[in-house]
């Protein structure tokens, strides 16, 4: 077991790249099994979930290389329709499998998802969007196992705007008989990326980007080779990191036309953004200002960047309040920045922070993916040492983050347990 250890204190200067979005690959990978043969991703990760995706795609019967960030899947061989326990529980995204098996199979036996601990996050979304086309689908010891005589278009209207449950039943909806509409579909830039490779395997979708979505079923897709956007997370993450420290960043190979929302409140807390083509230049010289957070589908602000957002406000001068919309109860990071002295006090969805001058080094525990990413923030500023325990989350999402970090000045690296 590693850990990740910090000597706070240093402020960030130089340039880093973003590498691809984690959250575009893995749906990708999964749209590759709808057409037999071999389809190539580049730009992608170097990640524990892109690897746990190879692994559950070779199980599956595909033949999977990743070389110099470029993924080529064979999906010829594939024959299994049954994603097991063993890898589903390690990623919730393995769920992605269970469209392209039904469409291409009409049959698919996936378990139930793990993944973060935290939240309820039901796969009910999932079924239901099946279920609408015309599949029978049924949970048998920790499975669900869904068959179909064939898929039918139908309109699906999604009571909570899902990235997952958009993906899997636009992927379905592909080989579907008949016109499928989506309604208040997931806007993700994400899943846009995903219905761009579906089209150019041939798929019939419209309406991407919006809220209703459209899919004119066909009857067989072809392989195809895309490059994976920039992971606006990251990007977001390296931003806030500039804050924390004071220091200036220059952020390469991102999208800030994915990111208006972060570089809204980061502007707002007092940092200068700078968009310079693909690349973003963000520096602060004071403290941050407090800002208030909510959550939202995009584009509004990202779950995923509240937990980062949350360390930078821990330093802010004043009092601020987050609303965490998507996952009432993604907080677990909050007891840990506790420790280093942070001021959060949290009430159901809702988490009121007081900004200090200063944060301590303590050894902390990452609860999840970006929880990792929120305690590494605090420890950069933070007096004195901190250790971050169960790197293996940040490992899930962020692609050698402690070089990267270091190059831009940190005093950080990783070492074992």
């Amino acid at each position: 077991m590693q850990k990740i250890v910090i000597v706070g204190g240093n402020r960030l200067t130089g340039r880093v790249e973003v590498a691809g979005s984690k959250n575009a690959t893995l749906p990708v990978m999964a749209a590759t099994i709808l057409a037999p043969g071999k389809s190539v991703i580049t730009n992608v990760p170097r990640l524990r979930d892109v690897i746990t995706m190879k692994q559950m795609l070779e199980t599956l019967g595909a033949r999977v290389t990743l070389e110099h960030g470029a993924l080529t899947l064979d999906t010829s061989g594939c024959g299994s329709h049954e994603a097991p326990y063993e890898l589903v529980k390690t990623m919730r995204a393995s769920v992605y499998v269970l469209g392209p098996l039904l469409a291409r199979f009409k049959h698919a036996k996936v378990s139930l998802p793990g993944g973060c601990a935290w939240g309820p996050r039901p796969v009910d979304l999932h079924i239901k969007a099946m279920e609408g086309l015309g599949a029978r689908v049924t949970i048998e010891h920790g499975y669900i196992v869904a068959e179909a005589d064939e898929l039918r278009g139908a309109n699906l209207h999604f009571d909570i705007s899902s990235v997952g449950a958009t993906g899997n039943a636009m992927m379905a909806a592909c080989l579907a008989k008949g016109k499928t509409v989506l309604s208040n579909a997931a806007c993700e830039p994400e899943i846009d990326a995903l219905a761009q490779f579906l089209n150019r395997m041939g798929a019939k979708i419209s309406g991407i980007g919006t809220q209703v979505v459209e899919i004119e079923g066909v009857e067989s897709l072809r392989p195809a080779e895309i490059a994976v956007i920039p992971d606006r997370i990251e990007a977001g993450t390296f931003m806030a990191a500039a804050a924390i420290t004071k220091g200036t960043v220059r952020i390469a190979n991102c999208n800030p036309s994915h990111l208006t929302s972060v570089i809204s409140k980061l502007s707002e807390a007092g940092a200068h953004i700078m968009q310079e083509g693909s690349e973003l230049v963000v520096s602060a010289a004071d403290r941050p200002g407090a800002v208030n957070v909510s959550t939202a589908p995009y584009p509004g602000f990202p779950t995923d960047m509240q937990a980062q957002m949350m360390a930078l406000m821990c330093t802010a001068q004043g009092t601020s309040v987050f609303v965490e919309n998507i996952y009432s109860d993604r907080f677990t990071h909050v007891g840990e920045l506790r420790r280093m002295n942070a001021d959060i006090n949290v009430e159901g969805n809702v988490a009121t922070v007081k900004g200090l001058g200063k944060l301590s080094g303590a050894q902390v525990m990452a609860t999840d993916l970006r929880a990792s990413a929120a305690l590494i923030l605090a420890g950069l500023v933070a007096e004195g040492k901190t250790e971050v325990s169960r790197i293996y989350h940040i490992d899930r999402g962020y692609e050698a983050i402690e070089k990267k970090l270091s190059a831009l000045g940190a005093k950080i690296w990783r070492e074992e347990e």
